[in-house]
């Protein structure tokens, strides 16, 4: 069994990456420009990131989705297959709650196209409708003003901040949390399903 649910919007995929995916994969983070601000993570690193550890990460990948664990979208260009980045939806809790953590990150060059926008949208849209989330969430950074754009700029609401929310650089770091709710995209709210 395998994992394959495939998103298409005007100008990206969002899908699950395979092992030949290496090449467009390598080239997304190798092309990266050195770090623009306090939370890109810039250049990294691919020390040891050869075709057989991308294969190993893809099955890991494979595996936490089938899991209901986390959903790992590789976003790709339709034009040119370029990996310019990833998405991510993780189950926090199902039952009663249906509750996800949503990620974003769009590698440094390929900023200011919308691509995040576009990406983090059409995930928004999967999670509610094919992956059956009631309440999908973003933790941020107090500081960190260009999630923050994104996520209100795709619909997500300003909920609360946690404190001490996430471990981060050897301390306890609050987070402002963003939410969006089936309604917010103008989705129909669905009962949870649950198993059991």
């Amino acid at each position: 069994m395998s994992w394959t649910l495939t998103i298409n919007t005007s100008r990206l995929i969002l899908r699950p990456q395979q092992p030949d995916d290496y090449k467009s994969w390598y080239a997304g983070f190798a092309g990266r420009l050195p770090q623009q601000y306090k939370y890109d993570e810039g250049q990294i690193s691919l020390d040891g990131c050869d075709p057989n550890w991308f294969s190993t990460l893809c099955k890991r990948h494979q595996d936490q989705a089938l899991s209901d664990y986390a959903y790992i979208f590789g976003v790709f260009s339709r034009q040119n297959n370029q990996h310019l980045g990833n998405v991510d939806l993780s189950t926090i809790q199902r039952e009663e709650k249906q509750w996800a953590n949503l990620g974003y990150s769009i590698h440094n060059q390929y900023w200011r196209q919308g691509f995040g926008k576009e990406a983090v949208k059409a995930a928004l849209r999967v999670g509610f409708e094919n992956l059956g989330y009631h309440r999908i969430e973003a933790a941020i950074n107090l500081d960190n003003h260009l999630s923050i754009a994104l996520a209100q700029s795709v619909g997500l609401q300003k909920e609360c901040i946690r404190r001490g929310f996430y471990y981060e650089n050897e301390q306890w770091v609050d987070h402002l949390i963003y939410v969006a709710l089936p309604s917010d995209l103008g989705l129909v709210e669905k009962p949870p399903v649950i198993v059991g």
